[in-house]
């Protein structure tokens, strides 16, 4: 099922999705909401903790956790901070807002499949609907490390053997959907990551454009 109004950001830690949701923002357009997981709401605050190395959970309660973070993020009550979303991103949808959302499920299925139990993750993550539009972003991992280098602080899927094994896994997941393309509905477009920022802003302007069907910028 797809969710009409609903555009997602894809790619491995540093691809550069951060930067183009700020861009984004930067047109100030009515229609548009930001948001992002995991949420800044209490589940994704668990979640971020988890990310930083200071809750050590295991790989299935990992699992468990990023899908009931992103249920309430989907099906939660409608809660907005200015243009971004925390929860409620059916309900924006439904309303007409156009929703960007940095990172989604198929962060689950490339991420958690890669050191826990795929089968489990693809089980949790099949009943939510996809996007109208998936961006992802094309990275190879030591291009993406050199860019978080001044971060200071990494989070714990940063690192190289392990983000190889999860570029691995997310093109297994666009092929697959991909395959599947006339049954699921889902708009697929990859991004070389590796291009100038402006660039790749002006690339998906256009494309959410088409999709949409609404002007972003007069030009």
């Amino acid at each position: 099922m797809i969710l009409k109004n609903f555009i997602v950001f894809e790619g491995i830690d540093g691809a550069g999705t951060s930067t183009q949701t700020k861009a984004l923002q930067a047109l100030n357009h009515e229609k548009l909401l930001f948001t992002a997981e995991p949420t800044s709401a209490p589940t994704g605050k668990f979640l971020r903790q988890m990310l930083k190395g200071d809750v050590k959970v295991a790989p299935s309660t990992a699992a468990f956790m990023f899908a009931a973070d992103r249920n309430e993020h989907l099906d939660g009550e409608l809660q907005t901070e200015g243009s971004n979303l925390v929860t409620g991103v059916k309900k924006a949808c439904q309303e007409g807002k156009i929703v960007i959302s940095d990172r989604y499920l198929f962060s689950s299925l490339a991420y958690q499949s890669t050191d826990g139990d795929a089968e489990l993750v693809r089980h949790l993550n099949k009943f939510f609907p996809l996007p109208q539009l998936l961006f992802y972003f094309d990275i190879k991992p030591q291009d993406s490390l050199k860019r978080i280098q001044g971060r200071g602080i990494r989070e714990i899927y940063e690192k190289e053997s392990f983000l190889n094994k999860t570029v691995e896994n997310y093109k297994k997941v666009l092929d697959k959907y991909s395959s599947e393309k006339e049954e699921n509905g889902m708009k697929i477009h990859i991004i070389d990551a590796n291009r100038p920022v402006e660039e790749i802003t002006d690339e998906i302007i256009r494309e959410v454009e088409e999709t949409t069907g609404i002007k972003l910028k007069n030009n």
